[in-house]
């Protein structure tokens, strides 16, 4: 497996962000991470991705343990986070070669050229972060999180503040990664995880409350938006 999540609970004070949850992902899966704010989604990315350290559990990338080589499991994970953080001072190409510094690659130039068309970023690469609108730092982020070639790709909203033609070439780009990458896929737009994933992880108040193909979940005729509703009613989107 890819992603092996194993009786996670992680406690902030007396509240419980995630309890005991367990879900693994294979190789070449797309997997929509669905939940209301404050469900425990970007708590488990934080922990897959080594950021944060659970209460109790394992977590394991491509068999690594998070907690025992952090190191190892990071360099075999590209990571989007919501909050997206870059160095706004920096060029567009001097950040995403930063970047390929810190993970050694070999013929950076010719990577970083390949990626920036990848995401599209062509028009942009020569500009300050700081310039560009938030649509674009999403794409300078993704660019980031694919430059090293990872086998796990992990994205929290990774469409966020994309206007409607961006999002339908990112869900392509990340429709083509997921082709031989693993892909965890978080996002509010309902619609954009029936376009991209085949599976869904809904999680509701620190518990995973489904954990099916998306087929399956909409079986009865309902919408992925009504399965939602019914799984974390009496919570806010």
């Amino acid at each position: 497996m890819s992603i092996e999540v194993v009786g996670l609970t992680k406690l902030y004070g007396e509240q419980k962000a995630l309890n005991n949850i367990s879900f693994s992902v294979k190789q070449g899966e797309i997997v929509g991470f669905l939940g209301p704010n404050g469900a425990g989604k970007s708590t488990t990315m934080k922990i897959l991705t080594g950021f944060i350290q659970p209460n109790t559990g394992v977590a394991k990338i491509c068999g690594i343990n998070t907690q025992i080589d952090s190191i190892a499991t990071r360099k075999k994970i590209g990571y989007l986070p919501e909050s997206n953080p870059l160095y706004l001072d920096m060029y567009v190409k001097e950040y995403l070669s930063f970047v390929a510094g810190v993970h050694e690659i070999e013929k950076a130039h010719d990577t970083i050229k390949n990626i920036i068309e990848l995401v599209g970023l062509q028009v942009e690469q020569h500009k300050k972060i700081g310039q560009l609108s938030k649509g674009y730092k999403q794409r300078v982020g993704l660019a980031a999180a694919l430059l090293h070639e990872p086998e796990v790709l992990i994205l929290d909203e990774p469409t966020s503040g994309l206007d409607p033609n961006q999002i339908i070439e990112i869900r392509n780009v990340i429709k083509e990664q997921g082709k031989n990458k693993t892909v965890l896929f978080s996002s509010h737009i309902l619609q954009e995880v029936q376009a991209i994933c085949d599976r869904v992880i809904i999680i509701n108040k620190g518990e995973i409350v489904a954990d099916d193909l998306l087929n399956n979940l909409q079986s009865d005729g309902k919408s992925l938006e009504d399965v939602f509703r019914d799984l974390t009613v009496g919570t806010t989107v």
